[in-house]
């Protein structure tokens, strides 16, 4: 039976179809008549191209972070309401699968090939100089929302894009990897791995926008889902004959783990038992509800990871409590995929409408370290909090202060029944993923389960199929690169289809495996994925052998004895490493966040110069002042009255510096991970009239990891304060909070002001420098300052 059987007549392909293989479509030869005026002449009237008669809408979720034994619908404890319901009025899948983690697994969903077939073999920010991992997501793959745009769909998207090479996320560009650059017409979220569900880093297409300043209930998850309501909605009533494609990527369940008390709170002390347990309660509601064979095995906690019995009655406390938090994220997040499918049923198009819910991007994270954190910052550079101090905050958790994250044991017991966790392409914890599929008008065997063997590049043939869409040879001038996925068309209507993906393999930091015809072969590879460095010896490592035919959770390791069979998928994992751009291995982690590493505008450059109204600048393209020495200099006129607030800033709540004026002072401060703040302040208010406002920071240790040092201000020439601080964030503020001239966008880095805080005065120029020079070389150095020379003399 071919793939198009199940599909309706209206939407197979045929040559009465307006689509094509070469996009954009060319428009239409004038078939009238030109005479010398319109009276001798014949008008003929465009007719506006469709895709396929029946094509169905598509609306396709994607949720972050979120292993498969987590969700109440594959057996977890969080409810998922919504997509229990979907899972009735459709299809549940329970060998679906991702590749280990986020950018890779998205770029893989939208293209329909593998992240290394598109320079996607880590996440952006490690992104090195080899073709498989560069990031920079190549033209010749056009993504799904491209493919469809140019057959008259209607595109957009909401949440999180972690696509985007770090050198290109300024207002510099280029957009070419944008959403909108990538074929949605419409784009609201924000861009990098993780960001505060309170105070979020918005992005309208590409123009920076604020959250809402003055709504302290504000959350993204329900603003995205808004804005799809929405934007469903105007499309719907502008052309109700032409569907919609909308892709909705939540933040959730990423850390920070955001969400309000209400939510949380519905489990209190339902996690009391522990993570042991609950791999238990997990299993056996999973085979209860008949998503697994009977005679599937839990697979043992690894000696790496605390039992719950060791652990003390404060940490039981607090890591309760932490995953407390982080089910009522998702059932949040859950609810508000809800509001977007039931305004869907409302407008009257629910029966031709694609559904794809994908329950997670990855397994589930351990980056919270073994005992949980505040500030997932923090704990990527290897600096760990007490369980005391985490514990005297336990009621801020899930609020907008910390940026925190449950513990390992956590991650380990969402990924049941599997081994392992995000990152760890090796295992099915890291990699298996549930998936729910729902298209009333042609999938009728309600509430079934699917087992075919599937992965994330399988959702771009399938989407084609069903709009009877072909696969482009050609993109704006670009030939492609042939999609790599395999439709899952062909199980809408049969259970026991034979599982047309043959081979697959993963790989990821080192960890790979492979599958092939019911057999899987990998390797756990050195570092633990809760650590950021170390490595291994890759001739040194061990490889396992399932049989996951019979052995659904990988717990019957058959290396051993069968030594051939692992040879030869040994020898096919490097045979397809070969062919998708895998090699070389590399299983560094935190070096590869080293700048040097990838593309930037700012190496080399010392001296910096911005003027009033420069805002959202990323970090990572703005100047680096992290354990050199460096001055900041604001040229400003103080009116009479006075002025406050913020000159220039980098960073928000969870790290960052800030020099800004309040209550007639000046005040230097550097925010460390929202725990300890250094400030300094002048001695007395700034006088009105035109000033050279500067803080002069010298590092106790130019290069030092984290180095003290000593911090003076400056009002011109003189001296107003002086002060100290002995440690410094020594690696990123944050994800993806940024530098600002004149206000702190987003959320604020000092606990004295409220985002934005904008300057009431006036703003010249600002002057940032990262050399030795002192504050008075620069003013006799720099032509652009010469006007500081004269306020100073």
């Amino acid at each position: 039976m071919k793939t198009t059987d199940i599909l309706p007549e209206s939407t197979k392909r045929s040559e009465a179809a307006c689509v094509s293989d070469t996009l954009p479509v060319p428009e239409p030869r004038f078939k009238g008549r030109i005479g010398n005026t319109y009276v001798d002449s014949e008008a003929d009237v465009l007719t506006l191209r469709t895709p396929p008669e029946g094509a169905p809408n598509i609306l396709l979720v994607l949720l972050d972070d979120v292993g498969f034994g987590q969700a109440s619908t594959f057996g977890g404890p969080a409810n998922t309401p919504t997509l229990e319901k979907l899972a009735t009025q459709g299809l549940r899948y329970n060998r679906f699968h991702t590749t280990a983690l986020c950018s890779p697994t998205r770029a893989a969903l939208l293209s329909g090939r593998n992240h290394h077939s598109v320079h996607s073999g880590v996440i952006t920010e490690m992104a090195t100089g080899f073709p498989g991992y560069d990031g920079c997501w190549p033209r010749e793959a056009a993504s799904i929302a491209e493919i469809l745009q140019g057959n008259r769909y209607a595109t957009a998207a909401f949440g999180k894009w972690h696509n985007t090479p770090d050198h290109e996320l300024s207002a510099a560009g280029p957009f070419d990897r944008w959403p909108t650059g990538k074929g949605f017409g419409y784009w609201y979220g924000f861009q990098g791995g993780e960001a505060s569900q309170w105070h979020t880093p918005l992005f309208e297409n590409t123009a920076p926008i604020e959250p809402p300043h003055d709504d302290p209930g504000w959350h993204f998850s329900e603003a995205i889902a808004d804005r799809a309501i929405s934007w469903i909605g105007q499309q719907q009533a502008a052309a109700p004959d032409m569907p919609f494609f909308a892709y909705f990527a939540p933040g959730a369940c990423h850390s920070p783990h955001h969400v309000a008390r209400e939510w949380s709170d519905k489990y209190k002390g339902k996690f009391d038992h522990g993570w042991d347990r609950q791999r238990q309660i997990t299993l056996d509601r999973q085979k209860a509800l008949g998503l697994l064979p009977a005679g599937t095995k839990l697979t043992p906690r690894p000696d790496s990871i605390p039992a719950w019995e060791t652990c003390s009655a404060d940490e039981k406390t607090l890591y309760a409590r932490m995953q407390e938090v982080f089910a009522g994220f998702l059932e949040h997040v859950d609810a508000q995929v809800g509001r977007v499918v039931d305004a869907i049923e409302h407008m009257g198009l629910r029966d031709n409408t694609l559904i794809i819910y994908i329950v997670g991007d990855n397994g589930p994270s351990a980056e919270g370290s073994l005992t949980g954190t505040l500030n997932n910052m923090k704990t990527q550079l290897g600096l760990l909090d007490d369980v005391s101090t985490i514990l005297s905050h336990i009621d801020e958790i899930g609020g907008p202060l910390h940026e925190n994250h449950y513990p390992v044991g956590w991650a380990w017991a969402g990924s049941s029944p599997f081994q392992w966790m995000k990152q760890v392409a090796s295992h099915f914890g890291g990699t298996r993923n549930g998936l729910v599929i729902s298209w009333p008008n042609v999938i009728t065997d309600h509430g079934a389960l699917r087992t075919q063997f599937h992965h994330a590049i399988d959702i771009v043939p399938t989407l084609l199929d069903a709009a009877g869409i072909p696969e482009p040879r050609s993109v704006n001038g670009v030939p492609q690169k042939p999609i790599e996925g395999i439709s899952m068309a062909y199980t809408f209507d049969r259970a026991d289809a034979p599982s047309r993906r043959v081979t697959q393999y993963f790989e990821m930091l080192g960890n790979r495996a492979i599958y092939h015809d019911g057999w899987v072969a990998g390797c756990l590879h050195g570092r633990l994925p809760w650590l950021t460095s170390g490595g291994a010896n890759f001739d040194d490592d061990t490889w396992e052998l399932y049989n996951i035919e019979d052995d659904f959770s990988q717990s019957n390791d058959l290396a051993r004895k069968e030594l051939t069979r692992l040879r030869d998928l040994q020898d096919r994992f490097m045979a397809e490493a070969a062919r998708y751009d895998v090699l070389p291995l590399d299983d560094r982690f935190a070096q590869r966040a080293d700048p040097a590493l990838k593309p930037s505008h700012m190496r080399g450059k010392k001296h910096f110069v911005y003027t009033p109204g420069v805002i959202r600048i990323g970090e990572r393209s703005s100047p680096n002042t992290k354990n050199v020495h460096h001055t900041l200099a604001v040229e400003v006129t103080i009116p009479k009255g006075g002025s406050d607030g913020v000159l220039v800033c980098c960073g928000g709540i969870p790290g960052g510096y800030s020099l800004f004026i309040k209550d007639g002072k000046l005040y230097w401060e550097h925010n460390y991970y929202n725990d300890v703040r250094y400030r300094v302040e002048s001695e007395g208010v700034i006088p009105t009239g035109h000033h050279v406002l500067s803080a002069e920071i010298k590092v106790d240790e130019e290069g030092k990891f984290g180095t003290g040092g000593t911090v003076t201000l400056r009002v011109d020439k003189a001296t107003v304060g002086t002060g100290r601080f002995e440690q410094q964030v020594a690696g990123y503020f944050t994800v993806n909070e940024t530098f600002d001239v004149g206000c702190d966008t987003v959320s604020p880095v000092s606990d004295l002001y409220q985002s934005p805080f904008k300057f009431t005065g006036e703003i010249v120029k600002v002057m940032v420098d990262v050399s030795e020079t002192t504050f008075e070389e620069l003013a006799g150095q720099h032509e652009l300052h010469a006007r500081w020379a004269l306020a100073t003399q």
